[in-house]
C-alpha cells in the first residue's frame, strides 16, 4: 500500500505505545492500592482497561502492525481497534474515577476544578466531539493527508494521537461513566449521535466508491466494508449504553416521585 513504510521505524511505534504501557502499569497500580486501602474496585472495569490496551498494543506492535501499514483492509481493523473500540472500553473501565479515589483528596478537588472549567465542557459537547472524531476521519481519507500521514513518523503519531484521543472524548461526550460536570440531556446526546454515526457510515460508503489514491480498488473496497459493518458493531454497544443509562436515569427519576407523592 504504502513504498516507504518499509516503514516505520520500531522506535515510532514505541513512542506511541509507551505512553499506553504506562497508564497500563499505573491504573493497575492505583486498583492494588484501592482494593487494600478503600472500598473494592470493579473488576469489570479493570478488565475493561487491560482489554482496550491489548487493542492499542495490537495495532501497534508484531506482525499485525506491520500488516495493517501495507494493506488498506488490515489498516481499517486496526482503525477499529484504536479508535473506536479500545476509547469505548477504556471510558468503561472509568480512570477518572479510579484516580480521584487514588490520590489525595487536596489533588483530587484541584483535578475535580480543572475538570469542570469551560475548555473540558466545550469539547466533551457532543457537537464537538462529533467534529474532532468523525470530521477528523473525513479530512484523513478524503485528502492526500492519509498517504502524508504514511511519509512522516511526525505526521504518523500527531494523527493516531488525534485518532485515539477525538474517539476517547466522542465516546465520554455520550456516555457518562466518570464524574461529568454540566450533562447534556439524553435526547440532545441521542439526535447528535444518531448525525454522527450516520456521517461515518456515509464515509466508508464514500471511500468504496472514491479508492484513496495508492490503494487498490479490491483493498479499498474490502476497507471500506469493515469499516461499515465493524463500525456498526461497536457503535450498537455505543447506542445501547447510552439508551441503558437513558433508561436507569427515568427509572430513577420514577421512582423518585412515587416516594415523593406517597
Amino acid at each position: 500500500m504504502h513504498s516507504q513504510h518499509e516503514g516505520f521505524s520500531d522506535f515510532v511505534q514505541f513512542l506511541i505505545v509507551f505512553p499506553f504501557l504506562i497508564s497500563l502499569i499505573a491504573y493497575l497500580g492505583a486498583v492494588i492500592y484501592s482494593n487494600r486501602y478503600k472500598k473494592r474496585w470493579s473488576n469489570f472495569r479493570t478488565i475493561c482497561w487491560i482489554l482496550g490496551h491489548i487493542c492499542i498494543i495490537v495495532t501497534f506492535v508484531g506482525p499485525f502492525a506491520e500488516l495493517a501499514h501495507l494493506n488498506f483492509s488490515a489498516h481499517m481493523i486496526a482503525h477499529l481497534l484504536f479508535g473506536m473500540l479500545a476509547p469505548l472500553l477504556i471510558a468503561l473501565a472509568a480512570p477518572i474515577t479510579l484516580l480521584l479515589r487514588s490520590i489525595p483528596v487536596k489533588m483530587a478537588r484541584c483535578i475535580s476544578s480543572i475538570l469542570k472549567k469551560r475548555y473540558f465542557a466545550f469539547v466533551r459537547n457532543p457537537i464537538v466531539a462529533s467534529i474532532l472524531n468523525i470530521g477528523g476521519l473525513w479530512l484523513l481519507y478524503t485528502t492526500s493527508l492519509f498517504y502524508m500521514m504514511h511519509e512522516s513518523s511526525f505526521l504518523f503519531i500527531l494523527i493516531h494521537a488525534h485518532i485515539f484521543l477525538a474517539g476517547y472524548i466522542f465516546t465520554v461526550a455520550f456516555i457518562y461513566i466518570d464524574p461529568t460536570p454540566h450533562p447534556f440531556s439524553y435526547i440532545f446526546r441521542s439526535i447528535v449521535l444518531l448525525i454522527a454515526l450516520s456521517a461515518h457510515s456515509i464515509l466508508s460508503k464514500y471511500i468504496y466508491a472514491n479508492p484513496l489514491n495508492h490503494v487498490p480498488a479490491i483493498q479499498a473496497e474490502m476497507g471500506a466494508m469493515i469499516m461499515y459493518y465493524g463500525g456498526d458493531l461497536i457503535e450498537i454497544g455505543l447506542v445501547y449504553l447510552l439508551f441503558y443509562q437513558w433508561y436507569k436515569s427515568t427509572r430513577h427519576a420514577t421512582s423518585t416521585i412515587a416516594l415523593l407523592s406517597k
